[in-house]
Formats: structure tokens, C-alpha cells, sequence
């Protein structure tokens, strides 16, 4: 030991990989599933703070409540708990940091599109967790979750996923119209985000197969093939998703891999004695308390309520599309999916229309902020912290 240092001590910490539900709960995963993991953490005797969060990810859907989960304690432990600060944040690809929370004491503050939905966890002693209401798509991503005692402090990630379903998409203008603010735009607009590279390959994993390039959220173009042939980079390459890099964000121009979630309401196909123009489509859906349903609805209808339904119907966008479960004969072809006729004439072409209906728990989310946003004012709330 060189004259003047600290003495230090090596801590074995062994921690068991647990995998996370929707509601919060933690439950260990088997040894078929995973291992033990050994970490060794390096620890002063000078008040130091360690931090501990999940490994792996935490899964929830849209319109859910999901704890991110972070745990602390001191060596040793004689902290004061009102000079603790928590800190956590939202990190990018891009190494973007956006505030979600913070708290000193009894002190707390919400940010952004966060406030009215996030709240302390507050399960004992060291609980640095956090839960997010009303769970939106923009809330996907890397958390980290970082606490203070004054001079000494640790940091942890948690990865926030949700299940959903990747889609291609490209405009009527046609394929490789868009650049990648206009990307995000038309996901946005069809009830979905752009995609990230984890969901495409997930996407893949599970039979996406589609040959044209489109944007992701960090700005590269990839596209995924489950079936190699030389029109799709070769015959004789292995499966996979094939990567153009990061890509001129203004000048080039491809189509988007979009990403949605489980919707708030429900989709479905109107009843009508004889086939409509897209404008009949749109004011029969009004007429029927709803409104015509968008790409990314119809793929998470498809998806998530299992719909299946062998009859074309215009979509918000003045696109012909249905979905199919169930693969027969009539129905498109031998795999399951939405099924896309294109962009047709809207005023003398007839179709059917889908429609889409939000849920009446609307009324029970709003509610639900409110009682949140009054257990989220402390006492002695203070505007920055």
C-alpha cells in the first residue's frame, strides 16, 4: 500500500439474475434459464455508496405500470437518509441524457413528459426504485439510476423494454421517399416510434423478413432477411440483418422500420352492406364512435388481439391492408401478417374500413394521475433540488 492511501477492501458480491414482470415483481430465473453472476466491487471505509439495479431488462407494454428497480447502501451504514440524492435519468444511443426524477430527503421532483406518472417506489430502507405509470412508447430505452451521499456516489442501469411488433412502412409518394426526420414523423403518425436495432432483431428472430432499407432510431438503415436471394444481398449470404451504418440524416432517403406497442382501445373490422371511398370510410368509423384506424394499430391488433380477418379496408393513411393469424388458401399467402394492397385511388376505389375505438379506461387514467400527482407533493416540495 503506497503511503497515504485509504485502506481498501475487494467485496465479492454474488447476485442471482432475476427476471422482472410487468406488475414489478421479481422472480429468479432457473439454472437451465441463467447462472450466478460474480461481481467484484472495490469499496473504501470512507462512506462510500454502492448501487445495485437488475441485470438484463425490465418488460412491461404500453398503458402499463413497470418498477425500474435500484437498490443502495453505504459502508457504513450511518448515513443520514435526508442528505440522500437520487437521481435518475434516461440515456440515448446518442449518450443523450434526459431528467426523469430526483429526490433529496423528503424533496422530489418529476420532469418532462415524466410528471403526473412517476413515483418512488419507497419498499424499505435503500429502495432507490421507481415506477412508471401509464407506461408511453417514447418511455422505452436506458435508464440510469444514480444516488448521492455528499461527496461519494454510485450509478446503475436499467433497460426498459416493451412488448410490441415492428413494421415496414413507406408513404404513397412510394419506396425510398424518406429521410430520417421525415422517418419519425410517419411512425409518430401511425401510432408508433421508430424502431431500435435490439427491436428489429428480435423482430427477425421471429420471422421478419423484408428487403428494402429502412431508418432506425439512432440514425443507421438496416434492413432484416430471414430468406437470402440475390435481389436481397446474395443467395449464398447467411441470414440476418443486413446494416447500411449510420446514414446522411438529412440527404438520404430510405423507407422506416417502425415500432409500436399494445394499443389503448380496439380495433376492428366495421359491418357494412356494400364497400365504401375512403372518405365514406372515414365518416362511418364517426358515425360508429370511433375513428379509422392507423398502420400501427392494425399491426398491433394484429399482434395483440389476435385479429384475423380476410376482407381489405382502408386505413387512416388512404392505405388497403388486413390482417391475417390464421394463413388460408384465399387469404394472401402461407405466413401469418398484414397483409399491404397499397395507396389506391380514395375517391373511386371501394373497400371495406377498419376502425379503431379507445378504451373506456381513459377515464381511469385520469383519475389515477391525479392520485398520483397528489402522493407526488410532499410537504416541503421545492422547485429544484
Amino acid at each position: 500500500m503506497l503511503s497515504g492511501q485509504m485502506p481498501v477492501k475487494a467485496l465479492v458480491v454474488i447476485c442471482m439474475v432475476f427476471t422482472w414482470t410487468p406488475s414489478g415483481t421479481a422472480q429468479p430465473i432457473t439454472p437451465e434459464q441463467g447462472r450466478t453472476r460474480v461481481v467484484h466491487v472495490l469499496e473504501d471505509e470512507t462512506g462510500a455508496v454502492i448501487v445495485q439495479t437488475a441485470p438484463g431488462k425490465v418488460v412491461t407494454h404500453r398503458g402499463g405500470s413497470i418498477t425500474l428497480p435500484c437498490r443502495y447502501h453505504h459502508e457504513p451504514e450511518s448515513t443520514d437518509p435526508a442528505r440522500i440524492r437520487i437521481k435518475w435519468t434516461k440515456v440515448t444511443d446518442a449518450l443523450q441524457f434526459e431528467d426523469v426524477f430526483v429526490a433529496l430527503g423528503r424533496r422530489q421532483r418529476v420532469f418532462g413528459t415524466y410528471r403526473d406518472r412517476v413515483s418512488l417506489e419507497l419498499a424499505g430502507p435503500g429502495d432507490a426504485s421507481i415506477i412508471i405509470h401509464n407506461v408511453t412508447l417514447q418511455d422505452y430505452g436506458r435508464y440510469e439510476c444514480e444516488v448521492t451521499n455528499d461527496m461519494e456516489d454510485d450509478t446503475g442501469f436499467v433497460n426498459l423494454d416493451l412488448e410490441g411488433v415492428v413494421f415496414p412502412y413507406y408513404p404513397k409518394l412510394g419506396r425510398y421517399k424518406l429521410n430520417y426526420h421525415q422517418a419519425e414523423v410517419v411512425c409518430r403518425e401511425q401510432d408508433a416510434i421508430l424502431a431500435s436495432h435490439s427491436q428489429l432483431h428480435k423482430a427477425f428472430l421471429e420471422g421478419l423478413d423484408w428487403c428494402n432499407a429502412g431508418w432506425l432510431e439512432d440514425g443507421s438503415v438496416q434492413y432484416p432477411i430471414a430468406h437470402p436471394r440475390d435481389q436481397c444481398g446474395r443467395k449464398d449470404t447467411p441470414p440476418g440483418v443486413r446494416n447500411y451504418g449510420y446514414r446522411h440524416k438529412d440527404d438520404e432517403r430510405y423507407d422506416a422500420f417502425c415500432f409500436t406497442s399494445k394499443p389503448n382501445g380496439r380495433v376492428y373490422f366495421l359491418k357494412r352492406f356494400k364497400k365504401i371511398n375512403y372518405l365514406e370510410a372515414v365518416k362511418a368509423c364517426q358515425r360508429d364512435g370511433a375513428g379509422i384506424a392507423k398502420v400501427g394499430q392494425l399491426y398491433a391488433a394484429w399482434k395483440f388481439q389476435l385479429l384475423d380477418r380476410c376482407e381489405a379496408g382502408w386505413l387512416e393513411d388512404a392505405s388497403i391492408r388486413y390482417p391475417i393469424v390464421n394463413p388460408r388458401a384465399r387469404c394472401g399467402g402461407p405466413d401469418p401478417g398484414v397483409r399491404n394492397l397499397g395507396f389506391p385511388d380514395k375517391k373511386f376505389r371501394l373497400y371495406g374500413v377498419y376502425c379503431f375505438r379507445k378504451s373506456d379506461e381513459s377515464n381511469d387514467i385520469e383519475s389515477f394521475t391525479k392520485v398520483v400527482k397528489m402522493s407526488n407533493k410532499p410537504a416541503n416540495a421545492t422547485k429544484a433540488i
